[in-house]
């Protein structure tokens, strides 16, 4: 049995993951992937990771967990999705620091430890990954007075959060994309999860390039696919890429920043730290870093 936890992060797309993802339900079972919602498991997960609190389940306990996920014997591979497995939205700065909890990954591998055991991460920008977090928590309120907990932007990195994910899982592989590059790597990302053939058709393919273009270029970019199906992956991103310069919506490309203190100058440093990240995680061993 495979098993890919899905861990987040927050703020990119993951509800648009497993609707995309749960359109090929019908087509992923006939392969051996199941993917079920995560109202089936949440609970149930959860109080078995607080119950071992990272020891290695029994082969009892873990019975128990695929029978609540699974339907039938035929499944090989289950995808799990939670942006929240780590940690709440609220917790992620913790202590100053980003996603302190990520070693916590090591509760989910150990509560199935008979089987593979795989993490999937999509990251984003901090220059717009730490407002958008900020939003999400309700913005210019008094709960979110103390939102940084003292964070330095400069010093928070994602290359830290997954290397110490891949340390606290030795062995296990870990598959990163960058949230700016998912919507043309949608398909890509949805069959690297389930584990599929590069030349699977599946449905959703552009779910997340529509959620920034505008109705007209959704609209558009349809009708020219259906007369001029694309005829390889890297066609099919040029198209993407295209109606996304010519018809993205405004405020899905250009993020407004209402966190207090975040200026320009933040955000280029954080951005040029974030492309130095990106090429350092790449050369993380197990780890499959998926660029455009």
């Amino acid at each position: 049995m495979q098993i890919l936890f899905h861990i987040g992060v927050h703020c990119t797309g993951h509800d648009t993951l497993v609707r995309s993802l749960l359109k090929n339900r019908d087509m992923l079972a006939h392969a051996g992937v199941a993917v079920p919602g995560p109202g089936r498991y949440r609970r149930t997960l959860g109080e078995v990771l607080l119950k071992l609190r990272g020891a290695r389940a029994t082969p009892e306990t873990q019975e128990l967990l695929l029978d609540t996920l699974l339907d039938d014997d035929a499944t090989t591979r289950l995808i799990l999705s939670n942006e929240s497995f780590i940690c709440m939205p609220t917790r992620v700065l913790d202590g100053g620091s980003l996603y302190r909890k990520i070693d916590k990954s090591s509760w989910l591998r150990n509560s199935f430890p008979g089987a593979e055991v795989e993490f999937a991460v999509s990251l984003r920008n901090l220059a717009t990954f730490v407002p958008a977090l900020y939003e999400t928590l309700g913005g210019d309120t008094p709960e979110n007075q103390n939102f940084m907990q003292g964070a330095r932007p400069e010093y928070l990195s994602w290359f830290n959060v997954i290397e110490a994910l891949y340390r606290a899982n030795p062995g296990s592989r870990i598959l990163v994309w960058c949230y700016e590059d998912a919507p043309i790597l949608w398909p890509e990302i949805m069959r690297a999860l389930s584990g599929l053939p590069p030349d699977t058709r599946l449905e959703g393919a552009n779910d997340l390039a529509r959620r920034v273009l505008t109705q007209e270029g959704s609209r558009a970019m349809r009708a020219y696919m259906d007369e001029a199906p694309p005829q390889s992956e890297l066609e099919r991103r040029e198209i993407v890429a295209d109606f996304m310069a010519g018809f993205a919506e405004e405020d899905q490309m250009e993020q407004e920043i209402t966190l207090p203190g975040w200026s320009e100058e933040i955000m280029d440093k954080l951005t040029e730290a974030y492309d130095r990240d990106v090429e350092r995680i790449s050369k993380l061993p197990n780890v499959q870093m998926m660029l455009p």
